[in-house]
């Protein structure tokens, strides 16, 4: 669905899509037109997880809309988007981004995932998710995803030449506030800062990239070691007709007095049957190395097919671990087929 706003009939187009004082303040500082725009998706999903593990329901679904608000705010280029997931009465994500041309692109995220390291923190080839995804998740182990969160950040977004480069920066935590206020009582409230740099014309069918990171820990005010946990990941995918195939590394050090560091390796191949149908296989291991125990590998594996027909795709995906989250004899599977409709 697609609106345009003139000066003539902002008001009511605004009211019937419900967000009149957000276009309008868009349309009070410019003389051009502004345009909203609306996307959803739904997903229907049957999920088997492992025989150890209640399943209850297999069935669930998963909805999206999102209105995006663009024009020109005091010469620049500014969008607004405003995204809600699921059942949540509120926003489930946001942010606004303002175009300073070729100086490059702010944005304040509030969730959506604008940008930093975490963008690239698994870019193994995929047909559907991550060998990681519907497994059981380890509150102690990130599983060698690097990142910080993507709430309450700013990110700055600029083109070198063939390299995009994407900074983030957060203070106290990624938490997302509402209502224009600050978040208290966080235990971060330290300074975390992350980047991306990427490239896809390094060499012909190359997509390449590499990130780093400090992200604030809860040790700002202890001696318990460094105040920082250090993230770093590279990852290169290479395109050759119609089969693709890539590697990810990255490595969290954590910066607790005894914390436990993680070093991850994952690989994929994805392959184009046809203009609809895909297929793919992929190997995670992620080393949980424990100071002063013995270190313990964690190994994933997954394979995945999808099947598009204009808006709509039907996906399988089966994923399995062993050592999950460092923790020796644990165990996981997950079965997923889904049906998704982008309108």
């Amino acid at each position: 669905m697609k609106i345009t706003i003139t000066k003539d009939n902002i008001m009511n187009k605004l009211t019937k899509v419900g967000i009149t004082a957000l276009a309008g303040s868009l349309a009070s500082f410019s003389a051009h037109a502004v345009e909203m725009s609306a996307a959803g998706s739904a997903k229907v999903v049957w999920n088997s997880p492992d025989s150890s593990e209640v399943s209850g329901n297999p069935m669930g679904m998963n909805t999206s809309i999102a209105f995006t608000g663009s024009g020109e705010v005091n010469g620049y280029d500014t969008t607004l988007t405003i995204v809600n997931n699921d059942k949540n009465t509120g926003l489930s994500s946001a942010s606004l981004a303002v175009d300073l041309g070729d100086m490059g692109k702010v944005t304040f995220d509030q969730g959506v995932g604008a940008g930093g390291i975490s963008t690239i923190d698994d870019k193994t080839p995929t047909a559907n998710e991550e060998v990681w995804d519907g497994l059981d998740a380890v509150a102690s182990s990130a599983n060698g995803l690097v990142g910080g969160g993507n709430s309450g950040v700013i990110v700055y977004a600029n083109s070198m030449g063939d390299a995009n480069l994407s900074v983030q920066v957060s203070k106290g935590g990624s938490v997302a506030n509402s209502d224009d206020a600050r978040v208290s009582g966080s235990a971060v409230s330290g300074t975390s800062w992350d980047f991306a740099l990427t490239s896809a014309s390094l060499y012909e069918g190359l997509d390449a990239g590499v990130g780093y990171g400090q992200i604030a820990n809860t040790h700002q005010s202890t001696a318990a070691g460094d105040d920082v946990n250090k993230h770093g990941v590279v990852y290169a995918n290479y395109t050759y007709g119609m089969t693709t195939f890539g590697v990810t590394m990255s490595e969290i050090e954590d910066g607790a007095e005894g914390g436990q560091d993680e070093e991850a390796f994952g690989f994929g191949i994805a392959l184009n049957i046809n203009d609809n149908l895909s297929v793919s296989y992929g190997e995670r291991d992620v080393d949980h190395i424990n100071p002063g125990a013995a270190d313990v590998e964690e190994s994933m594996e997954g394979v995945a097919i999808a099947y598009t027909m204009g808006s709509a795709k039907i996906t399988l995906q089966n994923n399995e671990t062993s050592n999950n989250g460092g923790t020796t004899g644990s165990n996981d599977e997950n079965t997923e087929i889904a049906l998704s409709l982008s309108f």
